[in-house]
């Protein structure tokens, strides 16, 4: 899968802003299937080590209890991938945060990943365009 921002842009050529992409259906799947008992805890509560510290450090509530441990801690880490951003991406707490590294990269393509620090549940939540583009496009 790329990180490039044009892979959340949707068809080229067309000529409509950008919406988000919602993946609440593949969790919804997901998580029904470890209540049915066909997907192991370890198969769902797999969150990469340092995703894990980003979630502490600058996680944004949720406002949701986590679907796997039902603990009220789930957390939203925001990433954005693009031109002159790391290749792992660079993480932001807010829309200040964002407008900064569009400012400095451009066009990005952001991820938000729900993440529960107790039980290292994780899914990707939404994915969306930012940027120079992005606002050019919506005035």
């Amino acid at each position: 899968m790329s990180f490039r921002p044009e892979t959340v842009r949707g068809a080229p050529g067309t000529a409509a802003a950008p919406g988000q992409i919602d993946y609440r259906l593949a969790r919804n799947a997901i998580v029904k299937e470890f209540r049915r008992g066909r997907l192991s805890r370890l198969d769902v509560c797999d969150a990469h080590p340092e995703l894990l510290r980003t979630a502490a450090g600058i996680g944004t509530p949720a406002g949701q209890p986590c679907p796997i441990c039902e603990e009220p801690a789930l957390v939203h880490v925001s990433y954005a991938f693009g031109p002159r951003l790391p290749p792992g991406g660079a993480a932001f707490a807010g829309p200040a945060e964002l407008a900064k590294l569009t400012r400095r990269a451009g066009d990005v393509a952001c991820y938000v990943v729900e993440v529960c620090p107790g039980c290292s549940w994780n899914h990707l939540a939404r994915t969306y365009a930012a940027g120079r583009r992005r606002r050019a496009s919506s005035t």
